[in-house]
């Protein structure tokens, strides 16, 4: 009797084709890719630590709203629009003006000498109290203000 001997079989992966398939995908990603330089820098001046950065708003007007309760400087009725507390009298203006200002040294005020500033009279205003309101704005060391019509 003849014995054959069995072959043994190995079971492996055809590695020619998967190469062909690696360097198919390497050359597709060189030529599909942009070679660019770095990205592009952009200058910023950033102020020094240590000091205040002003915020300032946009240029929107301030309206100031006048009203007269009486025939004295001191009857005058006022209202600034927005979100700010309540004034009763030209003295608190000019401390609200004053302490919002900013000089552009370092002050942390909102608005700047330049900004818009409308000073708004109701129909029944006295004209000196519309004046009493410009000169107290004018003495807050604004220089954009208008009287607007009643």
């Amino acid at each position: 009797m003849i014995l054959r001997k069995r072959r043994s079989f190995t079971i492996g992966l055809n590695l020619t084709s998967m190469i062909d398939v690696v360097f198919l995908l390497l050359i597709y990603f060189m030529v599909a890719t942009e070679f660019r330089r770095a990205e592009a820098s952009f200058p910023m001046d950033l102020p020094a630590e240590g000091r205040n950065v002003e915020a300032l708003l946009d240029e929107e007007p301030l309206v100031v709203l006048v009203e007269s309760a009486g025939k004295f400087t001191s009857d005058i009725r006022l209202q600034i629009e927005g979100p700010w507390e309540p004034i009763q009298s030209l003295g608190e203006l000019k401390k609200f003006l004053r302490a919002n200002r900013a000089d552009g040294f370092g002050t942390g005020g909102l608005f700047t000498p330049d900004h818009p500033i409308l000073i708004r009279p109701s129909s029944e205003t006295r004209w000196e109290h519309a004046v009493a309101v410009y000169n107290t704005t004018v003495q807050s060391r604004y220089t954009n203000i208008t009287l607007g019509k009643p």
